[in-house]
């Protein structure tokens, strides 16, 4: 799976620190610790019908992050809002839109990790672009990664932190076995998410999904919890092995840019029918129906 180029996005506007520029144009310093070391939180957002689904929770996050990594300043949330309603604005953009929001530690005086070096508030950037739920809605393959997702006594995965070296390696092997995505694995060997949405299986008509160990709290994942509970869908937070997922009888991936989406097949091992299962089908409909009517209202339609 390649995302392909959208020409909408071509000309796109992009809000860096309330400044908004041509995508051409956007660039922070050197001594951003977004390149000095990947230093920064992010947040996925998306906008249906000129409102953003869950956009305080995913605000909620992005502040519990930018806590836990010690962030001497976090910008008041309606000072976001405002921005990414700017960007929007800027862009023209109704509905079907992806906004990549990113906070990083800031400016360095010089180069270096210690984050006393930054001493002139954090960078705020802003990505709005036209883009559609970027998986197949005819259902995905995978393959387990070799590599595996820490534990929280190396890095707490709940922190929602923009350094994704981990994934990418993850990633990187899907691309080379001709994949959409890769299943990773906690250290101790049990399913933790893909390299880039969170995972549920369907056994006998109940949801099952990793436990919040080794992957990070997602929105979308939580929504779909939420549902199940509305509907008296049985859903429970469990270690998975690859087993488990081998014998399920539906799988399917959970993320703000992809929505639900069916998995077929892993590592060469056909899941349940190998088409998308009934219960997928629901969740995803009955999702649909709450990304329809819910939202913090930024633009005016």
């Amino acid at each position: 799976m390649l995302q392909k180029f959208d020409e909408r996005n071509r000309d796109l506007i992009v809000n860096i620190n309330g400044q908004l520029v041509h995508r051409d144009k956007a660039g922070i310093s050197p001594f951003d610790s977004a390149v000095q070391g990947g230093d920064a939180v992010w947040e996925g957002l998306r906008l249906y019908g000129g409102r953003i689904f869950k956009l305080n929770e995913h605000l909620d996050r992005l502040e519990r992050s930018a806590r836990a990594l010690s962030f001497a300043e976090i910008p008041p949330r309606e000072k976001i809002i405002e921005e990414i309603t700017r960007t929007l604005a800027a862009n023209k953009m109704r509905d079907g839109v992806h906004v990549r929001l990113t906070l990083t530690r800031g400016a360095k005086t010089t180069s270096g990790m210690d984050p006393r070096l930054n001493q002139s508030g954090p960078t705020l950037i802003i990505l709005a672009e036209h883009k559609s739920p970027v998986y197949s809605k005819t259902g995905l393959k995978l393959i387990t990664a070799t590599v595996r997702r820490p534990s929280p006594d190396i890095l707490d995965a709940r922190i929602h932190h923009a350094n994704l070296l981990n994934s990418i390696l993850a990633k990187i092997e899907a691309n080379n076995a001709g994949v959409d995505d890769a299943l990773m694995l906690d250290t101790r060997g049990f399913v933790a998410e893909t390299n880039a949405t969170h995972v549920f299986i369907v056994r006998n008509g109940d949801l099952e999904t990793s436990r919040v160990l080794a992957c990070p709290e997602g929105i979308t994942r939580a929504t779909v919890m939420e549902i199940c509970a509305a509907e008296k869908i049985r859903c429970v937070e469990t270690d998975l092995s690859v087993v488990d997922v081998y014998g399920a009888d539906e799988m399917f991936c959970t993320g703000t840019m992809g929505e639900l989406a069916a998995v077929i097949k892993i590592d060469n091992r056909i899941i349940g029918e190998g088409k998308v299962g009934p219960i997928t089908k629901r969740l995803s409909d009955l999702y649909a129906q709450h990304t329809a009517t819910e939202g913090v209202q930024v633009v005016d339609l």
